[in-house]
């Protein structure tokens, strides 16, 4: 079997570390998912591979797919086994397979969503759970200045801006019941990543169908501008707290839990013993 590369995983969890945006991006994530032991679980779409490795940390049998060779392959590096790169409109799972999907910042970048839904109910168990962390739709002067920048929606791999609330609601009807669902990532946030992604385009980073993937070997060939990046972690931590005080506002990203329409299936009931005549 094979074993998670050790020497992948510090610069991952080094640089999760120093990402305060990623760790909200968790945080969110496992607040919505809750406990995972015991339960057979997919990760759809977890960018380099470290929300993958920090969910699997959490207990579950886990397996991971995302939409590119790139991507899949550092996640691989990361968690070694049951890594698949996925076909949205057929994905590589057996019926009813999962008690619970996680789908991050995957849904915008499928040409085909209602197939895609499609397929996420066919592999989650009835009664199972889906988690979908996608942008909010929300059209502001700051996401019309990171298109003015060039951080538009296509280089980004976004085959659409994002959705509402209502919006998912409405495409998840019939295949799931969406139980909860909330925006995070206010304005000060959305301009730390403005600021990152812009950082990561001047390194000359070529964006996949998935966006731009930020792997191991990005880190090793610009050693010296990751570290700038760490050096500015505590600037970068003050500057999200700003987002308290914007309260009224809703956040750029969207993060909803369903449930699988349909209930549980019965456990079997054991044959009992054939009474002596």
């Amino acid at each position: 079997m094979r074993r998670p590369a050790e020497s992948a995983e510090p610069w991952a969890l080094a640089l999760f570390r120093r990402s305060v945006l990623k760790q909200r991006k968790l945080a969110e994530i496992l607040a919505c998912l809750g406990p995972t032991q015991g339960l057979r679980c997919l990760d759809l779409g977890s960018d380099n591979g470290v929300v993958s490795l920090l969910l699997r940390r959490r207990g579950g049998r886990w397996a991971s797919g995302d939409l590119t060779e790139e991507a899949v392959a550092s996640i691989r590096d990361l968690v070694g086994t049951e890594v698949e790169r996925v076909d949205p409109g057929r994905l590589p799972f057996g019926d009813s397979e999962f008690d619970a999907v996680v789908v991050v910042d995957m849904l915008e970048h499928v040409a085909d969503q209602d197939a895609f839904i499609a397929e996420l109910a066919r592999v989650t168990r009835p009664g199972g759970m889906l988690v979908i962390n996608t942008p909010h739709l929300k059209r502001t002067a700051l996401r019309r200045f990171r298109h003015a920048i060039g951080l538009t929606d296509r280089r980004h791999g976004h085959l659409r801006p994002g959705y509402t609330a209502a919006g998912l609601r409405e495409l998840l009807a019939g295949a799931f019941t969406v139980e909860t669902s909330r925006t995070y990532s206010r304005f000060f946030s959305e301009l730390l990543d403005t600021a990152i992604n812009w950082g990561v385009e001047r390194t000359g980073k070529r964006a996949s169908r998935k966006g731009v993937v930020v792997t191991g070997g990005d880190i090793a060939r610009h050693r010296r501008l990751f570290r700038a990046y760490s050096g500015i972690y505590p600037l970068a931590w003050v500057l999200t707290r700003l987002d308290a005080l914007l309260p009224w506002t809703s956040g750029y990203m969207l993060i909803a839990r369903g449930r699988r329409v349909g209930a549980p299936a019965p456990e079997p009931i054991a044959d009992s013993p054939t009474p002596d005549r």
